[in-house]
């Protein structure tokens, strides 16, 4: 990889969206990705990065606008990394990402459904209900920073204000900064963990030295202020501690399914709530679970999907790998009333043969992975006895390979695919696909 020289600048029409938000253009027979452009624009743009074969570059000026360009809202937009996509309309963004979907199932999978779903969209400002800030000290602006990683992340933004953020916390960031400033021990502070469940919020202060009394007096301060409950983390995730005594009921209502699931500071939630019920209501649409089914949710987490499906199916096993959301899955089964789910920890990247719920036959299969995918589990399973698989994603790469295992090994058919506006402004995919025997 080589840097370029600081003039070299270029013509180009942007003919394509990358995956991670840039405009694709090819440029003497090079492809270049133009960091703010966006497909259908003529654009000059400065030349950042050389690479064997693809060049990196930002645009300078927008010769010919895209009609889907918008202004965007946030004044950090283009520093801050939180966000990439603000100057294209929401509509365009939900179709763009589409797009990046079908172009895997085509150039990875191989596959194409057999219909597109509608995509899933919501609001799409103050949608994060988790979130994890950076926190840096710069010595030389004699200042503390808190924000997302810019887009160079060797940097952190500093913000006072976020759209896209729950705006109990999102309009309260320059306060938040305020505070780091205030305290003895910023510099120990490498990041803030946010969480907001139906009626708490919380602030997680990761820190790395002792904090004096006078500091933990004015983290109170703020979050009696605020509305936060305020936790300690002074070492890894079993060190998380309320600074205040008292329990803190962090859960979130599913009232379609007369739900309510509890969770923990640290624990992998569905960022966007809007989207997470929308989701939900879809899935099981889709896996159409009937009394007498018997139903296996893999990477279930803490019951998300799990306990919905158990209000309609015969039998539900989950299975997942932290034994935290194992647990907090089982706690959520007995507080619901729910006696037809059990919930096992697997390691799903792992050899699963030997498992009993494995080796037991099943009517419908769900599969929420992570960004690698299901790939080692889709050797092993599933078997023969399942007829509908839903899958659910949050990168379309791995979910076109693993539709291919689906179909070409395992006998399915791509019945319908479609997109899901968990993370609007940003380049994220989420996805849902059908699988029929």
């Amino acid at each position: 990889m080589k840097k370029p020289r600081h003039d070299v600048v270029f013509e180009a029409a942007i003919g394509d969206l990358s995956h991670d938000g840039r405009g694709v253009a090819h440029v003497e027979g090079k492809t270049a990705f133009v960091a703010d452009a966006l497909p259908g624009e003529r654009v000059r743009a400065k030349l950042t990065r050389r690479h064997r074969h693809f060049d990196e570059a930002i645009a300078e000026e927008i010769l010919e606008a895209s009609p889907e360009r918008v202004a965007p809202r946030c004044p950090h937009f283009g520093t801050c990394g939180g966000c990439v996509l603000q100057h294209l309309a929401p509509s365009a963004q939900i179709a763009a990402k589409q797009n990046v979907l079908a172009q895997n199932f085509a150039r990875i999978g191989h596959v194409e459904p057999a219909r597109w779903l509608a995509p899933l969209t919501s609001e799409v400002w103050g949608y994060r209900r988790r979130a994890r800030l950076s926190v840096k000290h710069v010595a030389k602006k004699g200042k503390v920073l808190v924000g997302f990683r810019e887009r160079d992340p060797r940097f952190v933004a500093d913000l006072a204000h976020c759209d896209v953020l729950d705006p109990a916390l999102g309009e309260h960031l320059g306060a938040l900064g305020v505070l780091l400033n205030s305290l003895e021990g910023a510099a120990s502070i490498p990041q803030i963990e946010f969480s907001a469940g139906d009626t708490t919020r919380v602030l997680v202060f990761r820190h790395l030295q002792s904090l004096s009394g006078g500091d933990t007096e004015k983290l109170a301060a703020f979050g009696h202020e605020y509305g936060f409950a305020i936790l300690l983390q002074p070492g890894g995730a079993d060190s998380v501690h309320a600074l205040a005594p008292g329990d803190i009921d962090l859960h979130y209502a599913l009232p379609a399914y007369d739900l309510k699931l509890a969770f923990t500071p640290l624990d992998f939630l569905q960022v966007n709530a809007r989207i997470n019920q929308k989701m939900i209501e879809h899935t099981l649409a889709l896996l159409a679970p009937a009394q007498d089914d018997r139903v296996l949710d893999l990477f279930c987490g803490l019951g998300n999907f799990s306990l919905p499906i158990a209000r309609s199916a015969g039998y539900v096993c989950g299975v997942e790998g932290d034994t935290g959301l194992v647990e907090r899955a089982r706690a959520n089964a007995a507080a619901n009333g729910i006696g037809n789910a059990e919930f096992h920890v697997g390691d799903l990247a792992g050899e699963v043969r030997g498992s009993a719920w494995a080796r037991a036959d099943w009517d419908l299969m769900l599969l929420d992975p992570p960004r690698s995918g299901a790939e080692e589990l889709l050797k092993q399973l599933p078997g023969k006895s399942v007829r509908r698989v839903v899958y659910v994603s949050c990168h379309p790469a791995s979910l076109a390979r693993d539709a291919g295992e689906l179909v070409r090994t395992h006998g399915f058919k791509l019945e319908a695919a479609g997109v899901m506006d968990m993370f609007p402004h940003t380049a994220h995919v989420e996805s849902i696909a059908l699988f029929e025997r």
